[in-house]
């Protein structure tokens, strides 16, 4: 007898507010580099409302994905909101060109950029707030203590982190409640194994960034390509499903500024093996 098991298709997050578990990651609307603005805006613009009509109620962003330019082509496209439509932004991560990167947690920053963030999302109250990475030369008590001030201002509803591991998760809950941990993770990398699970015992939602599997694993002819091809799908719509089975709390967020990829994309939701080939799917990634 086949068997397969029943994958919830929502998450509470929070506890409260109920979203769709697939959700759509708006880093690639941006330029080359995640950096200036895209070669087709209007063409990005209709990426973003194809999501929504195709029932997508989980967008996630950050203010350095452009800068500021994921955050703005949201607000254009989507504002004022469908009913349900829950948008996360992060900040923490300051822009220096093309694929650079630096972290600033100070308080006065943070604050700066969460009003930032309502203006160009057109919001009196950012959804779901993520510090995009912890500051070493900042307490993390510092950076968090601006945000929990914004949070009893009514500007931010729920907040959550970026690239932590499980103590520094602990030490962030002392300062303020964590609903959510968003860390790279796929098929082929589970180093946030320990990460997930903490999550799991938690009730925090864990978004996976880099969500679909590459490398070695994902070559044509492997075990995820055999399997995707058995059951007419994509080697990124079996990466997208097996990170929906793997755990309750996972909300993968794949991206792209193809309306036609993320109609391919969401198209995992509906993907459904037996238990035995997700068993023999996870032995060939071990």
């Amino acid at each position: 007898m086949t068997t397969t098991t029943e994958v919830s298709k929502t998450f509470k997050l929070g506890g409260e507010l109920k979203i769709h578990r697939l959700g759509y990651g708006a880093m690639r609307i941006t330029g080359k580099g995640i950096w200036g603005e895209p070669a087709d805006r209007e063409g990005a613009k209709k990426v973003l409302r194809r999501a929504v009509e195709l029932g997508v109620d989980f967008i996630d962003t950050a203010d350095s994905y452009g800068p500021a330019v994921s955050e703005r082509l949201i607000g254009e496209a989507l504002a004022p909101y469908a009913q349900g439509t829950v948008v996360a932004t992060k900040a923490g991560l300051t822009r220096q060109g093309p694929d650079l990167w630096l972290p600033v947690g100070r308080p006065e920053y943070l604050t700066q950029q969460v009003e930032m963030s309502l203006r160009w999302l057109k919001k009196e109250r950012l959804d779901l707030w993520q510090l995009h990475r912890i500051d070493p030369q900042v307490p993390v008590e510092e950076s968090l203590g601006a945000i929990k001030k914004l949070q009893k201002e009514g500007k931010i509803r729920f907040v959550g982190l970026s690239e932590v591991s499980v103590e520094e998760i602990k030490q962030a809950r002392k300062v303020i409640d964590i609903v959510s941990v968003q860390n790279e993770y796929n098929l082929g990398n589970r180093k946030s194994e320990a990460v997930l699970e903490y999550c799991e015992r938690e009730g925090l939602a864990f978004i996976p960034w880099f969500p679909v599997a590459a490398g070695e694993l994902a070559r044509p002819g492997g075990k995820l390509d055999t399997l995707a091809k058995k059951h007419g799908a994509s080697v990124s719509q079996l990466s997208l499903a097996w990170l929906l089975h793997r755990s309750p709390v996972m909300l993968p967020i794949p991206g792209t500024s193809s309306v036609a990829h993320l109609e391919e994309n969401l198209k995992a939701r509906d993907l459904a093996l037996s238990d035995a080939e997700w068993e023999d799917l996870e032995v060939a990634a071990k």
